[in-house]
């Protein structure tokens, strides 16, 4: 997830030249903070929000412990760290469920946002964690927004139930009757959007709210619109006392200002964020990691989160041998690039390892033709040479090309990112192992 991209590195620039001094004084930290402050504002942070944060930053960082520590800056941005996870909200919140099914998920928002498409991809989420979900088609005045609501119920695998153009308010007592009968034991309600907040929607969501008495009503914000994005917001809150809010398109070129306002102007926590377009691109918000990634400190934890998907412990297991034992080989390699693949852009994933892997590290983009070639490669070498690839001489790199269709050029530059890929792996797998051994994972 590209959180914040801007903001992020202002941030990295201007810590970076308070950790390389080796005293800070009072002004040294008022000047970090004034640019902390700008930073903030143009990200498009609530005025009052950053009102707060600077003061309450600057009062921990001029205490006695920090101006006389060994490490200044670095304690700084442990406090600026652990302020931004406390604006943010401390930790996540999950998904309320009722004690007696069906769990009623009331979905709120603006046109645009991108509700809609948020409520398949809960669906989709929820259907993987054994749940039976049921989106119901409320939003009758959008055009083509219950054909959208049929093609992200396709696409997630669950049912939907629409009545066409009828009654919102009919057509949720209906549907709650409908799940009952059928055993769906959530139930997601996608109701109508407006450009604007008007009375008409708001009574229309109210009456809804009456009939269905939903678990959780969750309003869908669209992250690039900043400070806009708060104020409706509050509205929503003020009208339907909301119990979560969902962020979409967290993963463009957003400022951040939306995610780091909405807690603290409406006290609601922030449970989820779209993080792409595929229906399985929804995250758990998780303050703390939130606040490293602007930090530029990586998130580890997510991308353990997501290797645990596609990498058995097992296999974990023995790839974290392998490393160990300095044992990995071109198959290794293979088949480890394609699980990387499948975790999202090798960029990205070094952004969120962080620190110097992160930096050293830019693979950038995985070229699909070439891991074809490169699998080709691979797969016209012997066993041998595929396990100790120093024995590759240019009469055999001449075979291989000759057999997989490809030049000697491209062999070595395969063996060149084998020998980057290998300090890749041993870093990430250590970093990997390390939080899932602490976590409790294995």
């Amino acid at each position: 997830m590209a959180f914040g991209a801007s903001l992020s590195e202002r941030l990295k620039h201007i810590f970076a030249r308070i950790t390389g001094s080796g005293k800070l004084t009072e002004v040294d930290i008022k000047n970090a903070m004034r640019e902390v402050r700008v930073a903030l504002l143009e990200a498009d942070v609530n005025f009052g929000v950053v009102k707060s944060f600077i003061n309450r930053v600057s009062e921990l960082a001029t205490g006695e412990a920090v101006m006389q520590s060994l490490t200044p800056g670095q304690t700084v941005i442990k406090i600026v760290h652990e302020q931004l996870t406390e604006l943010l909200g401390k930790s996540n919140e999950k998904l309320a469920i009722s004690p007696k099914p069906p769990t009623v998920y009331m979905m709120v928002g603006l046109q645009g946002a991108g509700k809609t498409t948020f409520c398949g991809k809960l669906a989709n989420m929820l259907k993987g964690q054994g749940k039976r979900p049921l989106l119901v088609a409320c939003d009758i005045y959008r055009p083509a927004a219950i054909d959208q609501l049929k093609i992200v119920a396709k696409t997630a695998g669950v049912a939907i139930y629409e009545e066409g153009k009828a009654d919102p308010v009919k057509i949720t007592k209906n549907a709650l009757k409908f799940a009952e009968k059928a055993n769906h034991d959530v139930v997601i309600i996608d109701t109508a959007g407006r450009l604007h907040i008007d009375d008409a929607l708001m009574k229309e969501l109210i009456f809804i709210k009456e009939i269905a008495n939903p678990t959780e009503i969750l309003l869908t914000v669209d992250a690039m619109t900043g400070q806009d994005a708060v104020n409706v917001a509050t509205t929503f809150n003020e009208k339907l006392d909301l119990t979560g809010v969902l962020l979409t398109k967290l993963d463009g070129d957003t400022r951040g200002g939306a995610a780091l306002s909405i807690r603290a102007v409406t006290g609601k926590p922030i449970k989820f964020a779209g993080i792409g377009e595929k229906i399985s691109d929804i995250e758990a918000f998780h303050p703390e990691r939130i606040s490293s990634r602007i930090l530029g400190m990586g998130d580890v934890l997510t991308l353990i989160e997501k290797a645990k998907d596609i990498v058995s412990e097992k296999e974990m297991k023995a790839l974290e041998k392998r490393m160990m034992q300095n044992s990995f080989t071109l198959e290794d390699f293979l088949h480890q690039f394609d699980n990387l693949r499948q975790m999202g852009d090798i960029e990205d994933i070094m952004a969120n390892l962080g620190g110097a892997l992160g930096k050293n590290m830019k693979m950038g983009k995985l070229d699909e033709s070439q891991m074809v070639r490169n699998k080709a490669i691979i797969q016209s070498m012997t066993r041998e040479e595929r396990r100790d690839p120093s024995i590759l001489k240019s009469s055999r790199k001449q075979r291989i090309a000759n057999g997989s269709g490809t030049s000697i050029q491209e062999i070595n530059a395969l063996l060149k990112q084998f020998e980057q890929s290998k300090v890749l792996m041993k870093q990430f797998g250590g970093k990997m192992a390390g939080k899932m051994k602490r976590g409790g994972v294995f």
